[in-house]
C-alpha cells in the first residue's frame, strides 16, 4: 500500500520556522515528482513547491522563494519542505505529492499520490 504521510505542522509566531516531513511507504519514489502544495480555509489549494525525489533542481512558487527549501533523506524515503521567516498568509494545510507523470510542478491534478495534510498556522 502506498502512503505519504506529513508531519511536522504546528502553530509557530510570524518570523518563525517548520519543517514538515513527507515519508513515503509502499514503493519507492526515486524518479518521481514530489509536490508541496497547500490551501487555506476558503481558498483553492494552491503549489507551493516541488523536485525530484532524488534530487534535482527545485521550483518554488513565487510566494515562498527564498524562504521556503526543499530537501531530502533518500535512505528514509523521505522529503521535506524547511519553512523559513513564516508569514500568517502562509497559515494553510501543506500536502505533500507525488506523481510519476508530472509535466508541470503547478498542477495538482498530475499527482497520483498525496498524503492527508499538516496543519500549519502562522500567528502575527
Amino acid at each position: 500500500q502506498v502512503q505519504l504521510v506529513e508531519s511536522g505542522g504546528g502553530l509557530v509566531q510570524a518570523g518563525g520556522s517548520l519543517r514538515l516531513s513527507c515519508a513515503a511507504s509502499g514503493r519507492t519514489f526515486s524518479s518521481y515528482a514530489v509536490g508541496w502544495f497547500r490551501q487555506a480555509p476558503g481558498k483553492e489549494r494552491e503549489f507551493v513547491a516541488a523536485s525530484i525525489w532524488s534530487g534535482g533542481t527545485p521550483y518554488y512558487a513565487d510566494s515562498v522563494k527564498g524562504r521556503f527549501t526543499i530537501s531530502r533523506d533518500n535512505a528514509k524515503n523521505t522529503v521535506y519542505l524547511q519553512m523559513n521567516s513564516l508569514k500568517p498568509e502562509d497559515t494553510a494545510v501543506y500536502y505533500c505529492a507525488a506523481g510519476s507523470f508530472v509535466t508541470s510542478w503547478y498542477t495538482s491534478d498530475q499527482y497520483a499520490y498525496w498524503g492527508q495534510g499538516t496543519k500549519v498556522t502562522v500567528s502575527s
